[in-house]
């Protein structure tokens, strides 16, 4: 696996675009041999290749339960890998952006954006620790950058919005840092933009009803998220201080952040962000009424 990956980071290093391409092709194939089964052959590890790069089109596919995920010898070896600095795909993938947003905007260029955006989204859910690299306003405005609608089309923008709700999935610290950069602004301002398509605009609705969700499972019980008790009226807000800047509730625990690499607990309710987002957009307490009633996204805590 790790000639794989050293070839695959040789290609998205280089700023050719046919190199970029071609690795990360190779990354997709081998995220693909990871996640998806060939059911056409008994399962053995033993006979498992990992130096093939695409699979053979006439062997039927089918995506793995994520639980069994664990049990296979080849994720178990792709996340050890991952846990190191040297073949982090993220950390190369953020690298490759940087690149890409430094060359001229064309067709293959933009194409070449989303198919890293696509990848970072699934290695992201793959591989939760690597989304404390979003934690730094550097890798988190790169993201964001992505949505400007004057230099980027929308098919970038949806892609973007969509790798942020990997990075902020169950990951606290990157929702502060997100906030602390402007992330909010950034995203409201999409949305009343008039260059903006009608397809972006749903998926901003969607990031911010994600966005509003709460972060720990007794604020979800709170407002009522996914069961039946709780209501949140126009919030209590955020208070000034100390205790503000730390996004941290009145009655809040000490329980540590569940994000990769977070220390202390930095959470904020419904609520709290409820008032944060309504300096950039009106009816923000609809949104909290509709999450309240509909639970778009079960009873969870993101």
């Amino acid at each position: 696996m790790e000639s794989l990956l050293s070839l695959s980071f040789e290609n998205i290093s280089s700023k050719e675009p046919t190199k970029i391409r071609k690795g990360l092709r190779q990354i997709e194939g081998l995220l693909a041999q990871i996640c998806l089964s060939q059911t056409s052959h008994p399962s053995s590890p033993h006979k498992r290749s990992s130096s093939e790069l695409t699979m053979s089109p006439s062997s039927p596919q089918s995506p793995k339960r994520l639980g069994s995920l664990n049990e296979d010898p080849a994720f178990r070896e792709f996340w050890r890998l991952q846990e190191g600095f040297e073949w982090n795909v993220t950390t190369r993938l953020i690298t490759t952006l940087n690149t890409l947003l430094g060359l001229p905007s064309t067709t293959a260029h933009d194409t070449l954006i989303c198919s890293s955006l696509t990848l970072l989204q699934g290695l992201l859910l793959l591989h939760p620790p690597s989304r404390s690299l979003f934690s730094t306003p550097l890798s988190m405005n790169l993201l964001l950058d992505l949505l400007d609608p004057t230099s980027n089309p929308p098919s970038i923008q949806s892609a973007a919005l969509l790798t942020l709700v990997a990075t902020l999935l169950s990951s606290p610290r990157n929702t502060r840092t997100f906030e602390k950069v402007d992330g909010l602004a950034t995203v409201t301002s999409l949305f009343k933009n008039k260059l903006a398509s009608q397809e972006v605009k749903v998926k901003v609705l969607e990031f911010l009803y994600f966005y509003l969700m709460p972060e720990t499972l007794e604020d979800s019980e709170d407002i009522g998220v996914g069961g039946s008790g709780g209501s949140s009226g126009s919030g209590s807000g955020r208070s000034n201080g100390s205790a503000d800047s730390n996004g941290k509730d009145k009655g809040g625990s000490g329980k540590s952040d569940r994000s990769a690499g977070a220390g202390e607990r930095d959470t904020r309710t419904t609520r709290q962000k409820q008032t944060l987002l309504g300096r950039y957009l009106n009816n923000v307490e609809d949104l909290v009424q509709d999450l309240r009633e509909s639970s778009p996204f079960g009873e969870v805590a993101c």
